[in-house]
């Protein structure tokens, strides 16, 4: 998350804590809830899982959600854990140009969390495969106590005997395009944290209640997106020099993808909606950010806004970007707990 604060971990919710359970018990509660996965030769159960490879390659990243600097337990159903948790690494994979085949989780949780979130993280992970990728399934995991409530996410993905689509592939004179939103989870988040805290500034599950349903689309960006993963694969078929995943920005990632190239990176103001610092500088929407060739007809799903040029760096409208570059952890988390 692109700002601090903290959170209670009371969901409301009645019923027996984590640590009232062995380990065989929990997994016996949530492995019903799990997707399967269609290349699932060997699943949860065993010391490892088994999972096709037909293209003799797999694609795979990682990533780790943590209660503070990543979500807060007064703002996020259980539900909405497990479906971003799945969401921001199916997005990775995409941006590979893969599909999306399996999900390895480990969960880390303290004894007081209600099982009742661990059912609905569960649930959370299946609905965000059905609908994002479906096929996608958990193949695995693992589950430890601790003091601080962390969820980490292994994906694999399958590239179908395409090359991959990297981030130095972008050449000058490629059209820069993007599929998904751009600054709406980062409205969200903003609203969260004027509007969704108590009268001491804590973050307030009433008060994101209430957000939830005057800003739905906003808040459900932040707290639920549904990045289009489809799209990475269409994009790759249709012959993307190079893609990335918006996680942190897109002033911050398409520096990245700039520099990976040796290009620079001139967007169009006008084409980044109507908050445009908002949209250079938040992060979150998992959008795809992708660069074709000139004479490449753009994929549906996808729309202009920008070029590849000589040069290096970000420019807006031809001059070089200096706001806020994005979301980075280390720089911008004060350490408050979640």
């Amino acid at each position: 998350m692109n700002e601090s604060g903290s959170a209670s971990d009371d969901h409301g919710t009645v019923g027996p804590c984590v640590g009232d359970l062995a380990e065989g018990e929990l997994l016996e509660r949530i492995f019903p809830r799990l997707p399967h996965a269609d290349a699932e030769l060997l699943g949860p159960g065993d010391d490892a899982a088994v999972v096709l490879a037909p293209d003799g390659r797999f694609v795979v990243t990682t990533d780790t959600m943590i209660h503070g600097p990543d979500f807060r337990l007064a703002w996020s159903s259980a539900h909405d854990l497990g479906w971003k948790a799945a969401a921001s690494n199916l997005a990775d994979v995409a941006a590979m140009g893969a599909r999306p085949t399996a999900l390895v989780v480990a969960l880390a949780m303290p004894k007081h969390l209600p099982v009742a979130v661990l059912d609905g993280f569960a649930d959370g992970l299946r609905d965000a495969c059905a609908e994002l990728a479906p096929g996608c399934g958990v193949v695995g995991g693992d589950l430890a106590v601790s003091d601080v409530f962390m969820i980490a996410v292994t994906a694999f993905g399958d590239l179908e005997g395409r090359a991959p689509v990297r981030r130095d592939g972008a050449r000058p004179g490629d059209v820069v395009a993007v599929a998904g939103e751009l600054g709406s989870a980062a409205a969200g988040l903003r609203l969260l944290f004027s509007r969704g805290v108590d009268a001491d500034g804590v973050p307030s599950a009433e008060a994101a209640a209430g957000l939830r349903r005057d800003h739905r689309v906003e808040v459900a960006a932040q707290l639920a997106p549904r990045p289009p993963i489809a799209a990475g694969v269409v994009a790759a078929v249709a012959g993307a020099t190079a893609m990335l995943d918006l996680s942190d920005g897109l002033a911050l990632d398409a520096g990245r993808l700039a520099r990976a190239s040796g290009v620079a990176i001139d967007l169009r103001a006008e084409d980044l909606g109507a908050d445009v610092a908002l949209a250079l500088a938040g992060g979150e929407d998992h959008s795809l950010l992708a660069t074709f060739p000139a004479a490449t007809t753009i994929p549906a799903g996808f729309r202009t806004i920008g070029m590849a040029r000589t040069g290096a760096g970000i420019l807006v409208d031809g001059v070089a970007y200096d706001g806020r570059a994005g979301w980075d952890p280390y720089r911008d988390w004060d350490d408050a707990s979640g």
